[in-house]
């Protein structure tokens, strides 16, 4: 059975004091709505295969942050395998008002086996974080993507 397959972007940005930081968005729905560390993610979104990823890209970056992915040029950071996902995420800098974001929902049965359907937000906030900070509000199989971001930086400094 082939692994499924998730694409995204992950914005960074550089402060005014230099700091490079980069948007996450904490996950929606009662699972995670008492978590933080450990408990944030790339905007990203499943996809088949007959679909190409960048475009779901930047279509699950919208739908999960609701603003388009502001950014003209994306570049690949490639792809791993987390848990039974593989990744695929691009990134770009630019800017975005993380307070303003505003997520589609999905439904699940809530509490389990109460048969009542209730309503949950993908991504029930988003943030900016410096980048060692980023290391650990992420969910821990999508941190390899800020080594490959900050190998990529590096390589544009030098």
């Amino acid at each position: 059975m082939p692994p499924r397959t998730s694409a995204g972007v992950l914005l960074h940005r550089a402060t005014a004091g230099g700091v490079r930081e980069v948007l996450l968005g904490h996950m929606g729905g009662p699972f995670w709505a008492r978590k933080d560390d450990g408990a944030w993610s790339i905007p990203k979104g499943e996809h088949g295969p007959e679909e190409d990823p960048l475009a779901v890209a930047h279509r699950e970056f919208e739908e999960e942050l609701g603003a388009p992915v502001p950014a003209e040029e994306l570049l690949p950071l490639g792809e791993l395998r987390a848990g039974a996902k593989l990744l695929r995420i691009w990134t770009a800098e630019g800017d975005l008002d993380a307070s303003a974001a505003r997520s589609n929902t999905f439904t699940i049965e809530w509490p389990p086996r109460s048969g009542r359907l209730q309503e949950f937000p993908e991504i029930d906030r988003a943030a900016w974080f410096p980048l060692e900070q980023a290391r650990v509000k992420l969910v821990k199989g999508q941190v390899p993507f800020l080594d490959r971001l900050a190998g990529l930086l590096a390589g544009v400094r030098s």
